[in-house]
């Protein structure tokens, strides 16, 4: 997507200090045409990308609406070995502020390997219908982690969480549900690259002690569930749960 290149303030004190000469009224005004063709390009291109995503089915979703949500330790494609259980302690709020009962993670993942699952890909192939059956959820929750980390580059380092997430029915094995927690948040000097530098290689260092990652991922789970076209339908204990339209 373009978008308009606008000077720093500091640059333009200075260009105006060193040169007598300003530029003509002529260049001044394509200057300003490019600028605004360059902003209706930026705006026509967020407008088509919106008008071409289509609205979730929740026909499945409907006719298997769950009760209660198990959500099990996510598996883990990203080089971060805490990205897991970090993740795991964002994700239990927003389910249940959307109206869903959702099963304490700790106890259930404790719960897997006592039983022989040590680990999220093992728990992952755990029989719908013995989850059902034992610990008596209306559906699971399956996550993958993608991306959870820092990205430094040279003038920059960005913040990525990026995950999917699928929602099964436990009577049916019918897929109820999928979406994407996707954030990141990226950090700079302004335009002075010294201090773009500076600024990213600190900013990493701070990263590796408070664990951005967590906070972007409540962020991300957030938008996640509340999607209004493509978030999860609210729960038996929302307010919302009679009057929400999608899927009738």
């Amino acid at each position: 997507m373009s978008a308009a290149i606008v000077a720093h303030p500091r640059a333009a004190r200075r260009t105006q200090a060193g040169c007598s000469a300003s530029p003509s009224r002529a260049l001044r005004n394509r200057l300003a045409r490019v600028a605004g063709l360059t902003a209706l390009t930026a705006g026509m291109s967020v407008i088509i990308g919106c008008a071409a995503q289509q609205p979730h089915d929740y026909s499945a979703y409907r006719a298997h609406m769950p009760r209660s949500i198990l959500v099990l330790p996510p598996r883990n494609e990203s080089v971060d070995v805490n990205a897991p259980y970090s993740y795991l302690s964002t994700i239990t709020r927003p389910l249940a502020e959307a109206g869903y009962y959702v099963f304490p993670v700790a106890v259930i993942d404790q719960f897997l390997k006592d039983n022989g699952l040590p680990t999220p890909d093992e728990m992952h192939t755990a029989s719908l219908a013995k989850i059902r059956q034992i610990i008596g959820a209306d559906a699971v929750l399956y996550v993958t982690i993608e991306e959870w980390g820092q990205k430094y580059q040279v003038l920059q380092s960005t913040t990525v969480v990026k995950a999917r997430a699928t929602l099964v029915d436990t009577a049916s094995g019918t897929t109820l549900w999928d979406g994407k927690a996707v954030m990141s948040e990226g950090s700079g000097g302004g335009g002075d690259p010294i201090v773009m530098i500076v600024a990213a290689v600190v900013d990493q260092v701070l990263d590796t002690s408070t664990d951005r990652c967590h906070d972007i991922a409540q962020h991300a789970n957030v938008v996640m569930i509340y999607d209004p076209q493509h978030g999860l339908l609210p729960g038996p204990r929302s307010p919302s749960y009679a009057t929400d339209n999608r899927g009738r």
